[in-house]
């Protein structure tokens, strides 16, 4: 187990994608890490684009980023709601500035547009959004998993093996 003691904030809202949220928490917890799901609601039922449910453990309001050693964001239209809220804007700002692992998938992308940290990086996504990347300051590859430095992005859930080889192994090194 790979990833004992580490910590990952893992985002949720109404909409995620099913799969793009469940099999990296699944995959990291088997790897030995904690992984908390953060509503904007704590205690929260949150129901998934095929509907798939997940009860947040904490509200964006009760976490201290600082604590934790990872940022997940799922995928689905959830991301266009995590986006407007501040306080997920400064969780992916601060775990950025201090060089934390972020996991992005699909249309998870829009969170870290909207952090305003993209500029100058090496991306994927859905092809759906990589004008929006482009237009951040990306660079946007059609790949299944791309690494730059701390950021790891996919674009799909066909390539969700390749995305939790690449975010287990960025943070286990950290």
């Amino acid at each position: 187990m790979q990833l004992e003691n580490k910590k990952v904030l893992a985002l949720v809202d109404h909409d995620f994608e099913d799969l793009e949220l469940w099999y990296p928490v699944l995959r990291l917890r088997e790897e030995g890490a904690q992984v908390d799901l953060v509503g904007k609601e704590a205690n929260h039922k949150y129901i998934g684009k095929y509907g798939v449910p997940v009860e947040s453990d904490f509200a964006f309001t009760d976490v201290n980023d600082a604590d934790y050693d990872a940022i997940l964001v799922p995928g689905g239209w959830a991301p266009d709601k995590l986006r407007r809220f501040p306080e997920v804007l400064d969780m992916v700002r601060n775990m950025n500035q201090a060089k934390k692992p972020i996991g992005q998938i699909c249309h998870a992308g829009w969170v870290l547009i909207s952090a305003n940290i993209l500029n100058g990086k090496t991306v994927t996504s859905t092809p759906g959004i990589k004008d929006d990347m482009t237009n951040a300051g990306a660079t946007w590859v059609d790949e299944p998993v791309v690494v730059d430095e701390h950021l790891v992005s996919s674009r799909r859930p066909p390539d969700l093996p390749d995305y939790l080889r690449e975010f287990i192994n960025v943070l286990a090194n950290k």
